[in-house]
């Protein structure tokens, strides 16, 4: 395991050495914040395709194929579908917008006070998924050099922290374009081929497992609509998703770019249900499924190889979780604090300052949550749930009003927590409740009124 260690500390020492760099770039709150708003089609993509796909994709999709077999590419596929959609649908126009957040977006649309309730929804959104993907990658060091959980959480957080606050998205950017190549040599390039040699090729899986394994519906009609509403929808409106379409040079850039990551994204997920297919043939009893990521890797891979693999999980869980900590300090400083105090100014000291204690309070969270999934779970509800229909009214609707929009943001976020106490946490029907109650409050309220310009 040694030099397995030796590639994984040189790829941390890397992200760190990159942050570093990236400090000397951004020298104005736009490139902080957005890069300065001047990414080309090739780094656009990459960084798109690193925040995305995370923890949850990478372990997370292995886990799901080796136990509903191909069908395990739903979760994974739904949010490249995401992708695709925002892409085609919405980035020329978020890209023209030429703000920092959602909430923004909303203010410039309805005024009053639907940058406050969204921006408190959306950070509550952006803080979780940091926490979710710091216990992620934290179980990596865990398992990797036999630390605590809580040592684990300090030192993947401090490394995480420690980049994203010396160079902001500059930083983020340039790592996450050396995560997306480590994620993709070593996931398709390196482990998916060797699966697939170890099992016996597409015959060997066809001889060893059982049939549902090749249906793309064994996984459930329910699971699968639930994964279209809570990651599609998710994608299309999230803050950490629109930051990096704001990075984006121009419309053009936004929408190539964020076509190629969708598609990018598709093959990521047939990948990973390959590859838990093959652990399932090889190592048919595993205690649970979450183990089949690091049961291959280490059962197939020779050192070296193994650590090359084990560093594209870990860049996996590092991209999603810094972009989170940007987009969750951007709408902190941007929405909240400068609705408190009139003013966001201050500049890149002040976004530093603010990256680093949302950096602190997210590790020691993470040091005191263990339900990851209903964590995340409950982030994605209130997001979809409580958002989705005030801010996609709000691009395509002329309808829509104010009173309508913090009506139905209100409405749609009471019926995800009410629902949630009735059904539980990783319960299906919330949001659809939220969905619902969002819709009618926000159709109820504005149609008798007038078009807004």
């Amino acid at each position: 395991m040694g030099l397995d260690y030796a590639v994984i500390a040189a790829y941390v020492l890397g992200m760190v050495g990159v942050g570093w760099w990236g400090m000397r770039r951004a020298t104005t709150r736009s490139d902080y914040l957005v890069a300065g708003r001047r990414l080309g089609w090739a780094m656009y993509s990459g960084t798109m395709s690193a925040v995305v796909l995370g923890g949850a994709s990478t372990i997370g999709g292995v886990a799901l194929g080796y136990q509903y077999g191909l069908s395990g590419a739903w979760l994974v596929f739904t949010i490249g579908l995401g992708i695709l959609a925002l892409s085609a649908f919405f980035a020329r126009k978020i890209v023209k917008l030429e703000v920092y957040t959602v909430a923004q977006m909303l203010d410039r649309r309805y005024g009053g006070s639907t940058s406050v309730i969204s921006g408190v929804v959306m950070w509550g959104y952006t803080l979780m998924l940091a926490v979710t993907s710091t216990i992620a990658y934290a179980t990596v060091f865990t398992v990797l050099f036999g630390l605590s959980k809580v040592a684990g959480v300090v030192l993947g957080g401090t490394i995480v922290v420690l980049y994203s606050v010396l160079g902001g998205m500059w930083s983020i950017t340039l790592t996450d374009i050396a995560q997306f190549v480590v994620k993709t040599v070593g996931i398709l390039f390196v482990l998916l081929p060797v699966a697939l040699v170890a099992v016996g090729g597409f015959g060997g899986l066809g001889a060893k497992l059982p049939a549902e394994y090749f249906d793309l519906g064994h996984i459930g009609t329910g699971r699968i609509v639930t994964y279209l509403v809570v990651y599609v929808f998710g994608l299309l409106i999230g803050q950490d998703i629109w930051q990096r379409v704001f990075t984006a040079r121009s419309p053009a850039v936004a929408t190539a770019g964020g076509l190629t990551s969708g598609l990018y994204c598709l093959v990521y997920a047939v990948a990973g249900a390959l590859i838990g297919c093959a652990a399932k043939a090889l190592y048919p009893n595993l205690p649970h499924p979450d183990e089949a990521f690091a049961t291959i890797v280490t059962g197939l891979l020779p050192t070296g190889l193994r650590g090359l693999v084990l560093a594209a999980a870990l860049a996996a869980m590092m991209s999603t979780a810094s972009g989170a900590l940007i987009a969750c300090s951007t709408v902190a400083r941007n929405d909240i604090w400068a609705a408190l105090r009139r003013s966001a100014s201050g500049g890149v000291r002040a976004e530093r300052l603010s990256t680093l204690a949302l950096g602190v309070l997210i590790i020691l969270i993470a040091i005191l949550v263990d339900d990851v999934v209903a964590a995340l779970t409950v982030a994605y509800n209130l997001l979809v749930g409580g958002l989705l229909v005030a801010i996609l009214g709000g691009l395509v609707s002329r309808r829509g009003s104010t009173a309508g929009a913090v009506v139905s943001m209100i409405a749609g976020s009471v019926a995800v927590v009410v629902s949630m106490l009735v059904y539980g946490l990783d319960a299906n029907e919330p949001v659809y409740f939220g969905l619902l109650a969002s819709l009618l409050g926000y159709v109820s309220v504005s149609l008798p009124r007038k078009e807004t310009p």
